[in-house]
């Protein structure tokens, strides 16, 4: 008999402040696009690259982040950072994320990003390391990918910035983003097909980011 292939986990880490469509849209093509097992939400305690920002409290976003993926397969939700506390370092994640998921140590970790944090990369905590760990799915946005991971050229080794080729994720744009959201919630007119209604309710009922109480 041969050996069973290595599972394959997806990692998604953020603030989720709030979680939207978009951000399932990416869960979902990631899953498809590279076979992965699982796709694992983190939402973060204190994200390093926005020191200082209030956020929503972690039992709001994990509920949230809970109804978003009701009912979508392979997604889930993982309190590891927020319980965790302090600042939230994603090599610190990556190391725990398999024991926590009662995976196999050797286990396959697909870490999701946006081409948006490439030029930060080698600046992150212990980038390297990470890199060498995970196989990262950069989402694609404006602009040209290869022209973005070129420019990593002299931070990064020719192995490391081939990696992020490999890993390079199309998607046809949801024009949504969290801070968007943030500012149009005290309104009334929020797109249902960006925030299913579930969340709206949720938000509304307790009030969070400045919308009226249902």
């Amino acid at each position: 008999m041969g050996t069973p292939p290595r599972r394959r986990i997806g990692l998604f880490g953020g603030s989720f402040d709030p979680p939207h469509a978009g951000h399932l849209h990416v869960a979902r093509a990631a899953r498809g696009r590279f076979g992965l097992d699982r796709v694992v939400f983190v939402p973060a305690a204190e994200p390093p690259h926005k020191p200082g920002q209030r956020l929503a409290s972690g039992a709001d976003r994990l509920a949230l982040l809970n109804l978003l993926l009701e009912g979508e397969p392979g997604c889930e939700v993982s309190d590891l950072e927020l319980a965790r506390g302090g600042r939230s370092f994603t090599i610190d994640t990556v190391r725990a994320l398999p024991a926590a998921l009662g995976e196999p140590e050797d286990c396959e970790i697909y870490l999701l990003l946006g081409s948006d944090n490439l030029a930060g990369l080698p600046r992150w905590r212990e980038g390297r390391a990470l890199l060498e760990r995970v196989q990262p799915v950069v989402v694609r946005r404006a602009g040209a990918l290869a022209d973005e991971i070129g420019a990593l050229a002299g931070a990064l080794p020719e192995e490391l910035l081939r990696k992020l080729e490999r890993g390079a994720l199309d998607l046809p744009p949801v024009h949504v983003s969290s801070t968007e959201l943030r500012d149009a919630l005290p309104g009334a007119d929020v797109d249902a097909r960006l925030v299913p209604r579930a969340l709206l309710e949720y938000i509304r009922a307790h009030g969070l980011y400045g919308a009226r109480r249902a």
